[in-house]
């Protein structure tokens, strides 16, 4: 088909005009696919990232509510718990209002000891623990900002304050961290006795606690008795999976998964129809000349593939572009996005399933000005020259 090539993109330059806003159409709903998908691995990627060992306790009225810092023993003596730490949201804001960082403070010990698929190397640990004003960075804010070891980051609270008067924690870094399977971490985590010590509201008392069990088929059971130990008191709990916590907090935004099929249905079916009428068009201004193809030998079913490959042109470059697009849109924003939810990327099998939906919905526009094409007669041809 390559060699018709020349052939297809003389049709597609009769009307340029309306070949160039066909291939806007699939552009924009190709930037909207790709944006869309990128979000959507952002909202899941907390999720997929959850252990299914691991319990998320929080408390019962609201997540925003803090624990006191003493429920930690009781929950590490709680039948099944092999350990458990601490976090708390601190709100962390670098240069400006609009860098918005993913900072929490944690007891490093016990974090990396839940954590365990956090690969921080032992001299950085060992750092982190011998400086208590320290903290240890996702690689992927490490290459955003340049950040190496031994720098000092002035981050801001946008929650608390110091006994001072200021909303700032110096820290230095202490080392850089890595979780999951790629290198796009983006935390930062500093001790939880530095930060408490010094500030002024809600002293010693914690976000919300991790709970490392035995086994997956106990975190029923495991999560019931933690409950229940703080039962009728101030401050009662409430604990799930991991996984299960992270999907609630990502459905109280919406069920991103719906709306991006929702929204990429609309937008691919508008394209669909636009793509399907320029080729209609197409073939019928053009009878004259797919008649004189026939007469010099073209088969019917070379005719039919000439159309479908035309139609398939317009929606692959538009496409590619709209992918492309969408590729620059997410580096740009995405690190705004990744401080709250998980890596926000356009993954390869996001690219994969474009590129399918690419050829399908060429092959779809174009199927019935093709078979249009395909059962013109040549003496009906010629005669609307």
């Amino acid at each position: 088909m390559l060699k018709y090539l020349p052939l297809i993109w003389s049709s597609l330059q009769r009307h340029k005009l309306r070949t160039l806003f066909t291939v806007a159409s699939v552009v924009v709903a190709f930037l909207l696919y790709g944006v869309l998908s990128a979000l959507r691995n952002g909202f899941a990627g907390g999720v997929e990232l959850a252990g299914a060992d691991r319990l998320m306790t929080t408390h019962k009225v609201s997540f925003i509510q803090p624990l006191p810092l003493s429920y930690m023993a009781r929950i590490r003596s709680v039948p099944g718990v092999i350990s458990v730490t601490h976090a708390t949201w601190y709100g962390g804001i670098y240069q400006d209002n609009r860098t918005v960082l993913q900072v929490m403070p944690v007891d490093p010990e016990s974090y990396l000891q839940v954590y365990g698929d956090m690969r921080l190397s032992p001299e950085d640990f060992k750092r982190w623990l011998a400086d208590r004003s320290s903290a240890i960075i996702g690689r992927a804010y490490a290459k955003k900002f340049g950040w190496k070891i031994g720098d000092k980051l002035p981050i801001r609270s946008e929650l608390f304050r110091r006994a001072d008067g200021s909303d700032v924690w110096d820290m230095t870094v202490a080392g850089i961290f890595d979780q999951g399977e790629t290198e796009d971490s983006q935390a930062i985590y500093f001790h939880y006795d530095y930060f408490n010590e010094s500030r002024t509201m809600g002293r010693d008392a914690v976000g919300w606690y991790v709970v490392k069990i035995d086994s997956p088929e106990n975190s029923a059971k495991v999560a019931a008795a933690i409950d229940a130990q703080f039962a009728n008191s101030p401050a009662e709990t409430k604990s799930t999976t991991e996984k299960a916590f992270g999907q609630a907090f990502a459905n109280q935004i919406g069920n991103v998964g719906t709306i991006v099929v929702a929204v990429a249905s609309a937008v691919f079916f508008t394209m669909l129809l636009v793509t399907a009428n320029t080729m209609s068009q197409s073939v019928r201004e053009r009878s004259a000349e797919l008649g004189v193809l026939k007469t010099l030998g073209f088969l019917d079913y070379s005719i039919l593939w000439l159309v479908l490959a035309e139609s398939m042109l317009l929606t692959v470059v538009g496409g590619a572009l709209g992918l492309l697009f969408a590729s620059l849109v997410v580096k740009v924003a995405g690190d705004s996005f990744g401080a709250f939810f998980g890596a926000v990327l356009l993954t390869g099998s996001a690219i994969a399933i474009g590129v399918a939906l690419m050829i399908l919905l060429g092959l779809v526009a174009g199927a019935l000005p093709a078979i249009q094409a395909l059962r013109l007669q040549i003496v009906d041809a010629l005669r609307r020259e």
